[in-house]
């Protein structure tokens, strides 16, 4: 059975006989988990197992799990600070920063990979224009070069883990206040002025192998009339034909207040889809879920396919042995106070 074009969040800390069913769907693809699916290592491992066990190919697993305020899995995880600490060591120590940022990057990606999540939606490419409350200390720093550095440090790490990257939000969610996740934001800026700014660590990205992206669930007028997540301006023109990205494009949660506009929960998914998403999120509502399977027509994509597959997370360890390990001891160390040792030589 394919991999289908949605990913659906899940109740509780253990699968019921509903979502067992609902993730044999063919129209799921994936599984994205949340704190109220954390309990612990064990639990989760548990718990991904349960799921990769119900189909093949198996069912893409992620998370969000940046460090600071969005990091869903916390006891039994190192605590990851805000990406914004990197860049403020960046402004102190560019190789420093470049160097803890692979670092951090690979403990992300290795602990996840140990309790069976495939990839987590990371690493923010937004910059800090110092107006978003919603990213501000998510976003590496201001300077466009400085966060592709970073972030291209990041990814590195993460692919060393044996993880795929997904970028986020395209083309840009920090140049205004609203928040997406309660209202439609309206970013007035002209494309040129986005082009020169917040789309330049996203171009970086992508021409270092990008695997992923994720847009906004932004309005650009001066761009195009619907929001970026669901604009076939910004994803087929601008994002495949212009900046030549190849890789998945995953919607940003269809139940957020700045989807609504595109209509019904079906409508949300099936517009998202037709502008150009791989996958569409549907999180947090399982009523919505379940129109959204039920209104999607099945269209095979033997290329959305090829795609999808490559997000499958690549070795696996597990916490206890990974623990034993002096590479992630240093890590953690590492990354649970940048400046109290000196960097080592680690092979990450």
């Amino acid at each position: 059975m394919a991999l289908g074009p949605v990913m659906l969040g899940l109740d509780g800390l253990e699968l019921t006989a509903e979502e067992r069913e609902l993730l044999r769907h063919p129209q799921v693809g994936g599984v994205i988990l949340f704190a109220r699916n954390y309990q612990s290592p064990q639990q989760m491992t548990a718990l991904t197992d349960a799921i990769h066990t119900l189909r093949q190919p198996r069912l893409l697993i992620a998370v969000d799990h940046e460090g600071g305020r969005v990091q869903r899995f916390r006891d039994g995880f190192t605590r990851l600070p805000a990406v914004r600490r990197l860049g403020e060591i960046h402004d102190q120590d560019p190789q420093r920063a470049k160097q803890l940022a692979r670092v951090t990057g690979w403990l992300m990606a290795v602990e996840l990979r140990a309790v069976g999540v495939d990839f987590s939606f990371a690493p923010v490419l937004d910059l800090d224009h110092g107006v978003s409350g919603i990213i501000g200390d998510r976003a590496f720093h201001r300077d466009p070069e400085v966060v592709a550095d970073l972030a291209h440090a990041y990814r590195s790490g993460m692919q060393k883990a044996g993880m795929e990257a997904v970028g986020k939000h395209f083309p840009g969610h920090g140049g205004i206040a609203a928040d997406s996740h309660l209202e439609l934001p309206v970013d007035p800026r002209p494309y040129d002025e986005l082009a020169f700014a917040d789309l330049l660590a996203f171009e970086r990205m992508i021409h270092y192998g990008l695997a992923a992206l994720m847009p906004a669930h932004v309005l650009y007028p001066q761009v195009d009339d619907q929001p970026a997540g669901f604009s076939t301006r910004w994803l087929k023109d601008i994002l495949r034909q212009h900046l030549e990205f190849q890789g998945v494009i995953f919607s940003d949660d269809l139940d957020m207040a700045g989807a609504h506009q595109a209509g019904t929960p079906a409508e949300r998914a099936h517009a998202a889809l037709a502008a150009g998403c791989d996958m569409a999120l549907a999180c947090n509502d399982r009523q919505a879920a379940v129109a959204i399977l039920e209104g999607l027509p099945q269209t095979p994509d033997p290329v959305r396919q090829v795609r999808l597959i490559r997000m499958h997370g690549r070795g696996r360890s597990n916490l206890e042995r990974l623990r034993r390990n002096p590479v992630w001891q240093r890590a953690t160390r590492l990354v649970q106070d940048y400046d109290a040792f000196p960097l080592l030589e680690m092979d990450i």
